[in-house]
């Protein structure tokens, strides 16, 4: 059957006549249950894979009440405290959701905890400070006019996602869930023998869903509820002593709980990672990684398949990580929020399928008054689509409450399309690949391929205002057709430049996607200026290359031909002018959107060319460095527009402009995907209006076509 399979829907008690019905319409051969609702017997004999959603960590708090000891951990800071006395008294919990969380006194607060001053950055010795678990204090003996924290675990005595859908959907009567540590001996045993005793009471499941396994990422409210800090990647919560007892065996020195909070930072994605983090990623990652393989063995041996949501309790099971295929999972699904989500699961390896959660969710802070579930949907399937051209997914999927979709007027029709777009395509490309690029390109940033397709963002294509800039160059290259890598500067120092025609640096100043202090290490400037020297292109946006040292703000503003001011040089006259006159402007019409942009960036040298600057300060700037070329954006957020100017700047920066029209469409609000192992060619019109295209192969127009808003249209090479 042509419209049929590789779709997965929700279900609930109450539209049991509606799946089946949604079942045929869509053609779904796989149904789910999701947080919060059950899979009803009726749906059970139907010709459909089951998925049963798998909680190791959590929905038993029986057993957490009863061994309190092995409830999740998590280490927190306090706020800084200005001490006016010599004395200061530190309530920890302030600013905390003490509903949420509950400072862990069992284990020796002096051996666990840290007080710093942040004055002068030293640990205050433990003989300085006294705790209070009745008035959940901490008292320390200060300098007046020094600034004070307190580093300590507490338990996680609400499951942060279990909070999160709770306050999200509204429920009233659900219990709060604890969430314990399967790490822990006690409760590592019970949560197998717990599992093989699903297995042995639902044999009609099929696939065992695991949401994830044992850490959940960093997710901590505050005392309004409101979220106070949000890290998907953060390790913050994969803590306890037992584990870290573990780790110091491993590495061979003390755990700190600075290696965690990071002087209040909280070791987010955004700061370049020490040492200490990363080795204590490593180690989580390889206990994980060996834990979660019994687990999905106990699965196997009753004849059922494991899959592995990348969300929630994901922290050590990294898909990029050195360890994830020894797990030996047969699928991973995650939520599709755009084109970078989507590569971000669709690129995993050593798993038999993947799959990805379509938004919207069917959850009501969506499908509510004011709402625009249908516009969601487009707007996340035009950036979804142009990746999945690109690295499809196996299967797509909904989540949520199916009655919100069922009674909004026209939601279903709308994901139909999607659904049968979707089998075309597979049965379309019947495996193949699409055209790339002749060259390969690098994003060059300070977690490299370990953080494939992760740079930038909160979570599930939500990403942080102040860097919208950046998140559009990642967002633009998940469905362009170039052959893309992601490397850091170890990589660099150990020749792998040499594999690449261009590199891309983007980010702001001082983080790990810029490089900060990388930027002097002297083997990565010289190595990258000899590359560019000969012949490489280095592209760099927002603040590239970006540390103070010796009189220079961009460290390879010679290769760039610009820098940025930053106030120590307005004494310097600068005479930049503009010439638009260049091979990338070719194809763009009206402004360009450099996003938040970049102030204060000037050209310098003798071979740039300004493309387009502000205010006398310059947002797109060409250079050529020896043999090699180099392009400068203020910033770049996604637009169909922009994704066209970075298709240009690569293919100028690798100096091969002549081949970039082997396979290209006129229009900008257009793209193509050829597949040329199958004869056809995809044309995609990436906007809900009508608009017409020139199509071009080898360099030479083919003809003219006249697109539907959002089609997708097949044409024979």
């Amino acid at each position: 059957m042509k419209n049929y399979g590789r779709l997965t829907i929700p279900t609930d008690l109450d539209v049991i006549d509606q799946t089946i019905a949604l079942k045929e319409k869509l053609g779904a051969d796989a149904i789910r249950d999701c947080d919060g609702t059950e899979m009803p017997k009726e749906i059970l004999d139907l010709d459909a894979k089951i998925y049963a959603t798998y909680y190791t960590t959590r929905k038993d708090n029986d057993w957490a009440l009863a061994n309190p000891e092995e409830i999740q951990q998590e280490y927190l800071i306090t706020n800084r405290y200005t001490a006016r006395e010599s004395s200061l008294t530190i309530t920890l919990m302030k600013g905390f959701h003490t509903e949420q969380l509950k400072p862990n006194f069992i284990d020796n607060p002096h051996e666990w905890w840290e007080v710093i001053d942040r004055t002068t950055g030293e640990v205050v010795p433990t003989d300085k400070w006294t705790y209070s678990e009745e008035n959940g204090t901490v008292t320390i003996e200060t300098i007046p006019y020094h600034v004070y924290t307190v580093s300590f675990l507490a338990f996680l005595i609400w499951d942060p996602v279990h909070m999160y859908n709770f306050i999200t959907n509204d429920w009233k009567d659900a219990p709060h869930q604890l969430t314990f540590d399967v790490r822990q001996p006690k409760t590592q045993v019970f949560v197998k023998e717990k599992l093989k005793k699903f297995c042995e009471d639902n044999p009609h499941v099929d696939v065992i869903r695991f949401t994830t396994f044992f850490h959940q990422f960093t997710l901590t409210f505050d005392d309004q509820k409101r979220e106070k800090y949000v890290e998907w990647f953060g390790y913050s919560a994969s803590v306890s002593p037992y584990i870290l007892r573990k780790f110091e065996e491993w590495a061979g020195y003390k755990f700190r709980p600075e290696f965690i909070v990071d002087q209040g930072y909280h070791n987010s994605l955004f700061r370049v990672p020490s040492k200490e983090f990363k080795d204590f990623i490593n180690f989580q990652q390889q206990e994980v990684c060996k834990l979660a393989k019994e687990l999905v063995d106990i699965v196997h041996s009753y004849g059922k398949e494991a899959m592995m949501f990348l969300g929630d309790h994901w922290i050590g099971t990294e898909p990029y990580g050195p360890y994830f295929e020894s797990i030996g999972l047969d699928a991973v699904v995650g939520s599709v929020g755009d084109g970078v989500t989507m590569r971000m699961i669709s690129d995993i390896k050593g798993v038999k399928y993947t799959e990805g959660r379509l938004l919207p969710y069917f959850f009501p802070d969506v499908f509510c008054e004011g709402g625009d579930p249908i516009g969601e949907a487009h707007t996340n399937w035009l950036k979804a689509r142009r990746a999945i051209l690109r690295s499809p997914l196996d299967r797509i999927g909904y989540g949520g409450y199916l009655k919100l979709a069922l009674e909004w007027p026209g939601f279903i029709d709308t994901i139909t399309h999607v659904v049968d777009e979707f089998r075309n395509i597979h049965e379309t490309i019947k495996g193949t690949s699409a055209y790339v690029s002749p060259f390969k390109v690098a994003i060059l940033n300070c977690w490299g391929g370990c953080r494939r397709w992760m740079n930038n963002q909160v979570h599930h294509a939500i990403w942080y205002r102040e860097i919208y800039s950046y998140v559009g160059i990642i967002e633009c290259l998940s469905g362009m057709p170039i052959d893309l890598e992601f490397i850091n500067f170890d990589d660099v120092k150990n020749g792998a430049l040499d594999q690449f025609k261009v590199v891309i640096n983007a980010g702001s100043a001082y983080t790990s996607w810029s490089g900060a202090e990388n930027w002097i290490d002297e083997d990565v400037v010289t190595r990258i200026r000899a590359w560019v020297d000969n012949g490489g292109g280095f592209i760099g946006v927002g603040e590239p290359t970006a540390y103070q040292h010796q009189g220079q703000f961009f460290q390879l503003s010679d290769v760039l031909g610009v820098d940025k001011e930053v106030g120590f040089t307005l004494s310097h006259d600068k005479y930049n002018e503009v010439d638009p006159h260049h091979f990338l402007l070719e194809d763009i019409d009206g402004e360009i959107d450099f996003g938040e942009g970049m102030n204060g960036i000037y050209a310098h040298g003798e071979n740039y060319q300004i493309l387009n600057q502000y205010h006398g300060y310059a947002r797109l700037v060409t250079n050529t460095f020896g043999q090699g070329r180099s392009i400068y954006f203020a910033g770049l957020p996604y637009s169909p527009q922009n994704c066209r100017l970075l298709l240009r700047a690569i293919y100028w920066a690798a100096g091969c402009e002549d081949e970039m029209k082997k396979y290209y469409v006129s229009n900008v609000n257009t793209e193509v995907a050829a597949f040329e192992s199958v004869g056809q060619i995809a044309v995609i019109n990436n906007t809900t209006e009508a608009l017409s295209t020139d199509l071009y192969i080898k360099g030479q127009k083919v003809e003219t076509l006249n697109l539907e808003p959002m089609e997708l249209r097949w044409v024979s090479i």
